[in-house]
């Protein structure tokens, strides 16, 4: 084994826990939306706002974490985006006393923005840590250890946060307690010596050697940002109110009963997804079981739709298993051979996951009364995602 490929496998375990971490955070606000609807006496509509509120960070952050991540390096956009991300989760603790929706909404803000500097750093530094070809199957298999922290964020949240008996208990703790985790993160970050790996390294040829075109004249970036943001809106509309169709669907079941089904059934599936979309790229190409995959979401978002009862809470679940490769299979193929642009690709990407602030609260209107109906913009997501999936395959061969 090169020393390089020593460095890569030394640097690749903490990278690996921030997509754990960032994993956590999003999943726990799935539960803290239901928490927020019962603590507030609030519409689904107005509990969909720490989604806009979260999302909204990677918006407005994204472009200037991507000037950092040029200007500075990835080991300093890391370690800024975790002193954020445990400030924000720290800050949880005044508005809880305070007992404030609009400070929580600032803190989740301030988390964001974070996050949005992590995930411009981690994901293209992943794929860059090897050759091009395996860049899909990398993030891919980075990301599987993203869905551990979405299986663990809502079960840890829904003990937390909801009794036993329905009744809710303090957000404080759970947010503190990851606000220290996440500051310790950031200090042994700061020990750790990054190999220099970039897009003019000469074991990655293909990141330099193609589409020198400004990225805005490169259709498969623009379609794979499109594709990104319906992804993640898709994504993150299914989650927020995943709580709230269980428990229309199943009226016997608790808050914390359909958080810790969301847990252990939905995010299971997710993350054994992406462990297994790493595996199986070794034979199939990413872009043929994007296709594959998101003809499948297609399908089992209609049959949730339809509320068959049992029929559809399957459906549902294992809607998690099939779109589990969705993001880091779109955004490596459509950051691939971008060479020098690939720090500003990898932030304009990161800025598409504003679809989570865009999505939740059209769900939330259209599914105000029957939460199924709110599926139908899921359904329509998934057929954008297939239709980059096919275009990647194709027409740009």
């Amino acid at each position: 084994m090169t020393s390089k490929r020593k460095s890569y496998l030394f640097i690749i375990a903490p990278i690996i826990f921030l997509f754990f971490l960032w994993g956590f955070a999003h999943s726990l606000l799935d539960v803290l939306n239901k928490h927020f609807q019962d603590s507030f006496e609030i519409s689904k509509f107005r509990s969909s706002w720490i989604q806009v509120a979260l999302y909204g960070g990677y918006f407005l952050i994204s472009l200037p974490a991507g000037y950092f991540l040029k200007k500075y390096s990835f080991k300093k956009s890391i370690i800024l985006g975790l002193l954020l991300f445990g400030a924000g989760a720290i800050f949880f603790v005044p508005a809880d006393q305070l007992s404030s929706f609009p400070l929580f909404l600032i803190s989740l803000f301030i988390i964001g923005s974070g996050l949005t500097f992590l995930e411009t750093a981690a994901n293209p530094y992943v794929t860059l840590l090897g050759d091009p070809e395996g860049a899909s199957r990398r993030l891919n298999f980075a990301q599987s250890f993203n869905g551990l922290g979405w299986i663990l964020g809502p079960m840890i949240g829904g003990i937390l946060l909801f009794a036993s008996d329905g009744s809710l208990r303090s957000v404080s703790l759970p947010y503190l307690s990851l606000g220290i985790v996440v500051f310790i993160t950031a200090f042994i970050f700061s020990k750790i010596s990054f190999p220099k790996v970039a897009e003019t390294d000469t074991h990655q040829p293909a990141y330099q050697a193609k589409h020198t075109a400004p990225l805005w004249k490169q259709p498969l970036f623009i379609f794979g940002m499109v594709a990104q943001f319906l992804y993640v809106g898709a994504q993150t509309g299914i989650n927020s109110f995943f709580i709230n169709y269980v428990l229309e669907l199943k009226s016997s079941l608790t808050p914390r009963d359909a958080a810790l089904l969301l847990s252990i059934g939905g995010m299971t599936l997710f993350t054994l997804g992406r462990f297994l979309g790493s595996w199986i790229m070794r034979w199939i190409a990413p872009d043929r079981l994007l296709i594959i995959n998101s003809t499948v979401a297609i399908v089992l978002t209609y049959v949730v739709i339809l509320s068959l009862g049992t029929i559809s809470l399957i459906a549902l679940l294992l809607l998690y298993l099939f779109f589990s490769i969705m993001f880091p299979t779109i955004f490596s193929l459509s950051i691939k051979g971008l060479g020098n642009q690939t720090e500003k690709g990898s932030s304009l990407m990161v800025m598409t996951i504003v679809g989570g602030a865009v999505v939740p609260p059209i769900m939330a209107l259209i599914g105000a009364n029957v939460m199924a109906i709110g599926f139908i913009i899921p359904l329509i997501c998934f057929a954008g995602v297939l239709s980059f999936a096919i275009f990647n395959r194709y027409a740009t061969r």
